[in-house]
């Protein structure tokens, strides 16, 4: 884990110097904390905006609901956002950090970064949304945009016709794609059925353009979290980048690099991040 911190603290001082530079550059996130935690510079009093107004009861009428299979969600570990587990604390913890940096600066939409394949991203995605949606002050959409590895799905349980894919092909609506598990309350999926090719210019084109503000201005509690491909495995996350108001870096201990980690932080310089993840921590949080 002290390489993966310094390796953040190396990253800071880059941004330090490029805010130098260019003033109007966000600022980045302090170092990585347990797992799984955000960490982020505490954002100043005056920036805090209104507490958003809780949703009321939710009737879905074109939304499919489906009800996950139980055995399918352990196996992919994705948590009970009302569970007393190690897991389900951290992940509450995250969310709170989480939402406190995003409504400081006014921020809906979020995207879930990692510097290579394999480091927790999509499972960190999923677990967060989920904990997200459980405080009753937000209703979530879930959005899978890696179109190079789409796995939201089946993490999921989800058999769908129709995917965020063949929206922005216009073969289908959204409504059409939308998807309500059962037991995960103001919790909406929009799954990717398939790959994409030339995926990049796709989420940097004006279809996806319009996708993005119109599902940003549904519902104004709403709050989107978009799964994309690694950062250095692919162009697609950093043609998205712009489209998005802030993004969270997730790092695994014992298996994300330095160098990768530093080199991701810097590709994300023009990206407000409200913090990193490091998963897969070795250190297990204490009881109170």
């Amino acid at each position: 884990m002290d390489k993966i911190r310094k390796a953040l603290d190396l990253a800071r001082v880059a941004r330090a110097q490029a805010r130098e530079a260019t003033p109007a550059e966000p600022a980045i996130p302090a170092a990585a904390a347990a797992q799984p935690a955000a960490t982020a510079a505490q954002p100043p009093a005056a920036a805090a905006h209104s507490a958003p107004t809780a949703p009321g009861t939710i009737v879905y009428t074109r939304t499919r609901v489906f009800r996950p299979r139980a055995d399918v969600l352990e196996s992919n570990r994705v948590i009970n956002p009302a569970g007393s587990d190690p897991a389900a604390s951290a992940f509450r913890m995250l969310r709170t950090q989480v939402l406190q940096r995003m409504d400081a600066q006014g921020y809906r939409s979020l995207a879930i970064f990692s510097p290579t394949d394999g480091d927790g991203k999509t499972t960190t995605a999923i677990n967060l949304a989920v904990s997200l949606a459980n405080d009753r002050h937000h209703t979530v959409l879930l959005v899978d945009f890696d179109f190079k590895r789409p796995t939201i799905a089946e993490k999921l349980g989800i058999s769908t016709e129709f995917g965020v894919d063949d929206v922005l092909s216009s073969k289908a609506s959204i409504e059409d794609c939308l998807c309500h598990p059962e037991g995960f309350d103001r919790l909406i999926v929009l799954p990717a059925r398939g790959k994409l090719m030339h995926s990049s210019e796709i989420l940097a084109g004006p279809r996806s353009r319009e996708l993005v503000a119109e599902l940003r201005a549904r519902y104004p509690e709403r709050i989107v979290v978009y799964d994309l491909p690694p950062v250095l495995s692919a162009d697609d996350a950093l043609a998205f980048a712009p489209l998005i108001e802030c993004g969270l870096v997730v790092a695994a201990e014992a298996r994300t690099r330095r160098t990768d980690l530093v080199r991701t932080i810097e590709l994300l310089n023009k990206t407000p991040l409200v913090g990193t993840v490091l998963n897969r921590s070795a250190d297990t949080p204490r009881g109170y």
